[in-house]
Parts: C-alpha cells; structure tokens; sequence
C-alpha cells in the first residue's frame, strides 16, 4: 500500500476530503516554529515552495523535526485554515 499527501498547494486548491482526515505533507519553514512557554502545543508553517500553510501540534515534536526539513502530518482542516 502506498500512502498519499496533499501538499499545501493542493489544500488550497480544495483537493483533500472535507471533514476527513487526511495528509499534509511539505517542508517545514525556515523560522516558523512558534510555542507558548509551558505549553505542549506548537505552531509551524508548512510550505511546498507554492503555497503555505499554518500547521497547530498539540504533544512533543519528533526527535526528527527541523526547520527545513520534510514533514508529513495526519489531521483535518480546521475553520480558520489552520490544519490541525
């Protein structure tokens, strides 16, 4: 089996299922990695070098997450156009 992801370009262009989980996948920006002292939830933007989108992470990152680096990340598309 192999396992798909919309990048951010094709979440914008309304590809994915809505109210459906599905896959995110991109790079992480350079800088956009953004926490609340205390808090376990974590911001960061996600971009396929077209588009961009603004990714909400509640528990601990993976030891392999880094600015720039890729990512793939399993959730829904919230109101606000956040994926979460």
């Amino acid at each position: 089996n192999l396992l798909f992801f919309y990048s951010p370009t094709q979440l914008r262009a309304g590809e994915p299922p809505e109210g459906k989980k599905f896959r995110l996948g991109g790079l992480v920006t350079v800088g956009s990695a953004r926490r609340e002292p205390g808090s376990l939830e974590v911001q960061f933007d996600v971009t396929d070098n077209r588009e961009t989108v603004t990714v909400s992470y509640a528990g601990v990152l993976p030891d392999l997450f880094r600015d720039g680096q890729g990512v793939i990340a399993l959730g829904t598309l919230a109101d606000d156009g956040r994926f979460v």
